[in-house]
C-alpha cells in the first residue's frame, strides 16, 4: 500500500482543520502525520492517522526553537527509514512548505505536494497557489486541495472529526451537569490578540447564567489564572450563578468530551473553536479579525460570528492586540452573546447537529456578523 507522510507543524486547531484532508489521503494509502509538540495531541485524535511523528521545527510555531542540526538530521533518517512514497505538506498562506520539502527530498520521498508563493525549484512536484488573503477559501478546503493534488479523492461532505470513543466526562463536572446542556465559555487563546479579557469574559458568564444556562469555563494549563479570575468575577456579578472552572482539568481528548456534551461553545478564534466543531457542537465565535474569518471560522457546524470584522487590526496577524482596549472583541455585548447562544440552542438546530454526527446533510457554517 502507498505510504503517505502528511505534515502539519502548527498547533492543535490547525491540525484539526487538516482532518478532512487526512481522511481523504487515507483512502489511497497509509497516512502518518508529522506534527509539532503543540499539535501532536490533536494529531492523535484524527481519524485516518496511522502513526503520529513529532518534530519541533525551527521555522514554525509561536515560539520556534533554535535549529538543532542533530535532531533535524535524525528526522531525515527516520523519514528515509519509513519509506514514504508521497508527502503532503499543509501550511497556512503566510508559511512556506519549502524547509520541510527540502527535508522530505533529502529523505528520498518521491512525490511532494505543497502550496508555495515562492519559487520552489525542484523541491515540490505539485505546487499549488492561493490568492492573497482574505480570498482563497477556508483552510479546510485549502488543505483538501493539497490532498487532491497528492492523489486523494475529494469528499462530498468534508467535516471535522475526532476519534471515538472519547474519554468519559471529567469527575470535575458535577452529576447535575453530566447530562450535558451547559454552555462552555473558553476565554483564552494561544495568541493573546484572539482571546477575551477576564472582566469581559466574566460579564458574559454572569449574563449567560442569568439567562438560565449553566456555564463551564475551560482552558489549558497556561490559562488557569485567566479562568479563575473569570469565574471569581462572574460569581461576584451573580453569586447564585452556576459557573464551573475546568481550566487545566482535562487533556485535549477530555476537553473534546466536555465540548461534545455542551449545548454550545462561546470561544475566540483558537483551537477549542475547531475542537467544538469537530465534535458537532455549535459555536458562538468571538472572532478577532487579525486573520480572515473567511479562512479560519469554525467549519461545518452552526456558527454565530461576533466581533468587529472591520477593526483596525484586520488582517494584521498581530499576536498582541495593537489597538488599545481590544475593541474588536470588547465591543461584543452580553446581549449579543446571550442572543447568539439562544439562537444556536433552539430545537431547530438539533437536526443540523444530528446530521453532523451522522455525517450526512448539508454543511451549515452560516451565522450573523456583528
Amino acid at each position: 500500500m502507498t505510504r503517505i507522510l502528511a505534515v502539519r507543524l502548527d498547533s492543535d486547531g490547525d491540525v484539526l482543520l487538516t482532518g478532512p484532508a487526512i481522511r481523504a489521503l487515507s483512502e489511497i494509502g497509509t497516512v502518518d502525520l508529522l506534527a509539532s509538540p503543540s499539535g501532536a495531541a490533536a494529531a492523535r485524535l484524527l481519524p485516518g492517522v496511522h502513526t503520529v511523528l513529532e518534530f519541533d521545527a525551527p521555522w514554525s510555531g509561536f515560539r520556534p526553537p533554535a535549529l538543532d542540526t542533530e535532531a533535524t538530521l535524525d528526522l531525515v533518517g527516520r523519514l528515509r527509514a519509513m519509506g514514504y512514497d508521497r508527502a503532503a505538506i499543509f501550511t497556512s498562506f503566510h508559511q512556506s512548505p519549502l524547509p520541510m520539502a527540502l527535508l522530505a527530498r533529502m529523505a528520498g520521498i518521491g512525490h511532494i505536494v505543497g502550496t508555495s508563493v515562492d519559487y520552489p525549484g525542484s523541491l515540490l512536484d505539485e505546487r499549488l497557489k492561493r490568492p492573497d488573503p482574505p480570498g482563497g477559501g477556508h483552510e479546510v478546503e485549502a488543505a483538501l486541495d493539497i490532498a487532491v493534488a497528492a492523489g486523494a479523492p475529494r469528499p462530498e461532505q468534508p467535516r471535522l472529526r475526532v476519534r471515538h470513543p472519547l474519554p468519559p466526562l471529567t469527575e470535575a463536572v458535577p452529576p447535575s451537569l453530566r447530562s450535558g446542556g451547559y454552555v462552555v465559555l473558553h476565554p483564552g487563546a494561544s495568541v493573546p490578540a484572539r482571546g477575551l479579557r477576564a472582566d469581559h469574559a466574566a460579564t458574559l458568564a454572569a449574563a449567560l447564567a442569568a439567562a438560565g444556562h449553566a456555564v463551564v469555563v475551560t482552558g489549558g494549563p497556561a490559562e488557569r489564572e485567566l479562568a479563575a479570575e473569570t469565574v471569581a468575577l462572574a460569581r461576584r456579578h451573580s453569586p447564585d450563578a452556576t459557573v464551573l472552572d475546568l481550566a487545566g482539568a482535562t487533556d485535549l481528548a477530555g476537553l473534546a468530551a466536555v465540548l461534545e456534551a455542551a449545548a454550545c461553545t462561546v470561544v475566540g478564534n483558537t483551537g477549542p473553536a475547531h475542537l467544538s466543531a469537530a465534535v458537532g457542537t455549535p459555536v458562538v465565535s468571538l472572532f478577532s479579525p487579525v486573520v480572515p474569518a473567511e479562512r479560519w471560522r469554525p467549519y461545518g457546524v452552526p456558527v454565530r460570528l461576533l466581533g468587529d470584522q472591520h477593526a483596525p487590526c484586520r488582517d494584521s496577524r498581530a499576536r498582541d492586540c495593537p489597538v488599545p482596549g481590544h475593541p474588536c472583541l470588547s465591543g461584543v455585548t452580553v446581549a449579543d452573546v446571550v442572543a447568539a447562544v439562544a439562537g444556536l440552542t433552539q430545537p431547530t438546530e438539533a437536526p443540523v447537529r444530528a446530521a453532523h454526527e451522522a455525517g450526512t446533510g448539508p454543511l451549515n457554517t452560516s451565522g450573523g456578523e456583528r
